[in-house]
């Protein structure tokens, strides 16, 4: 898989796209906050995201290196290739209002 699809597939899920954009400007969080970021939800999206996040979207992060996930220490950080992916994350919040509703 090249760079770019790897780029692609990262930000083709809307909770990836909030965690990389989030880590743009928070470093190091707790998995608990990067999980939801603004947005309300009930107990149970909130049981639901959590697998999401956890069995899919943070393993998936990180072998691409945009994240280290500390599973001890619930702890997410960026990895050692988040500068690559930075312009892309910098490109969607520079144009935000541009973008579909609910994309971030």
């Amino acid at each position: 898989m090249s760079k770019l699809d790897e780029f692609f597939r990262s930000i083709a899920n809307a909770q990836r796209r909030r965690l990389l954009v989030h880590m743009l400007s928070h470093n190091p969080e707790d998995e608990s906050k990067v999980y939801t970021g603004d947005i309300e939800k009930s107990d149970e999206e909130l049981s639901i995201l959590l697998v999401q996040m956890e069995q899919t979207h943070l393993p998936l992060l990180e072998d691409y290196g945009f994240i280290n996930w500390d599973r001890k220490n619930h702890e997410v950080t960026k990895g050692p290739q988040f500068d690559e992916i930075r312009p892309l994350l910098e490109m969607i919040v520079n144009h935000r209002d541009e973008l579909p509703d609910n994309w971030l």
